[in-house]
């Protein structure tokens, strides 16, 4: 039986967010008998040519209005611009109902903005770039947010982080249609892997989260990265925030939506990915200056909250910066 999956384009969409998960897709049918093969239906706003954010033109094969009334997959994809633009009661009725009907349904990178103004991420389980996690979470407080992950499947529903991770993804929804194997041999034609390690994390220039500005808890988190080297216990927080012990985590998991906790080791993890992009420093210096106990928790700290080692780290992905 043919799979139909549906590309929901827009002016403005990144282009690797449509290519990606088309290329893996269109290399599948390769390896596929006639009748399991995969047709492909980029479906826009309106019919004709649009601009992708690099300048590239594509063709949407359709406008949205004539689009299929169900299909086998729905991927909405992403746009830099996407999360300030609104486009029409119209469109997002649309998308809710073909989404509802159809067998499964999902984003890549930011297009779960998308899903979300069409109101189908309340108390769903998704992930979109890191870069807009925080405007997600805005638009969406329903949705439960896991902003690490590469991909997240919730029953019908598949989100994936940003850009290139539409082909993680689409290797993951192909090999659960098509087994492991037909997955493996798209993911050796493209020269890329069928499961990479570790979390978008990795990737993003930080990962402590983002505090409104007349927040006191501010000059805590100034305060946290000035003492990496401390204990930094809950009292001393509350005192450099002049608050008490209680009030203090109170107000710091309102507006950080983390724990004092959490937040020191987020700031310690992201002092030692710096100085990881300078060659030469040993690794229980890092240690040391970035206030872990030793290299090894260092490195357990590092598996757990990026899924790659300092070492590793260092290897694959300083050079990237």
């Amino acid at each position: 039986m043919t799979l139909n999956i549906a590309l929901i384009v827009f002016p403005g969409v990144q282009a690797l967010d449509v290519t990606g998960p088309m290329d893996v897709f269109a290399e599948a049918n390769g390896f596929l008998p006639a009748e399991q093969r995969y047709a492909l239906d980029v479906v826009g706003l309106e019919a004709g040519l649009l601009t992708c954010s690099n300048g590239l033109l594509i063709q949407a094969h359709r406008p949205f209005s004539q689009a299929r009334s169900h299909y086998d997959m729905v991927l909405c994809a992403g746009g830099p611009a996407l999360p300030d633009e609104d486009f029409g009661a119209d469109f997002y009725q649309w998308l809710h109902g073909v989404c509802r009907r159809s067998r499964r349904f999902g984003s890549i990178c930011n297009g779960a903005t998308l899903l979300a103004r069409a109101g189908l991420l309340d108390g769903r389980r998704v992930t979109t770039h890191w870069n807009d996690v925080a405007s997600l979470a805005r638009l969406c407080p329903g949705a439960r947010l896991e902003a690490d992950r590469l991909y997240v499947q919730d029953d019908n529903l598949y989100t994936s982080a940003g850009v290139t991770a539409g082909i993680d993804l689409s290797l993951y929804v192909l090999s659960q249609d098509h087994g492991p194997q037909v997955a493996l041999s798209v993911a050796k034609r493209l020269v890329v892997f069928t499961q990479r390690t570790g979390g978008q994390s990795q990737f993003s220039p930080f990962l402590m989260p983002v505090t409104p500005a007349t927040s006191p808890i501010v000059a805590v988190q100034h305060f946290v990265m000035e003492h990496l080297r401390d204990d930094l216990t809950i009292s001393q927080l509350a005192q450099a925030a002049n608050m008490s012990a209680r009030n203090f985590s109170r107000v710091f998991a309102r507006d950080t939506q983390t724990t004092p906790a959490q937040f020191v080791e987020g700031a310690r993890v992201d002092a030692a990915r710096a100085m990881l992009q300078t060659p030469g420093l040993a690794l229980k210096t890092v240690a040391y200056a970035c206030g872990f106990r030793d290299a090894h928790h260092m490195r357990s700290v590092f598996m757990r909250r990026l899924g790659v080692s300092p070492q590793q780290f260092r290897l694959h992905f300083a050079a990237m910066t």
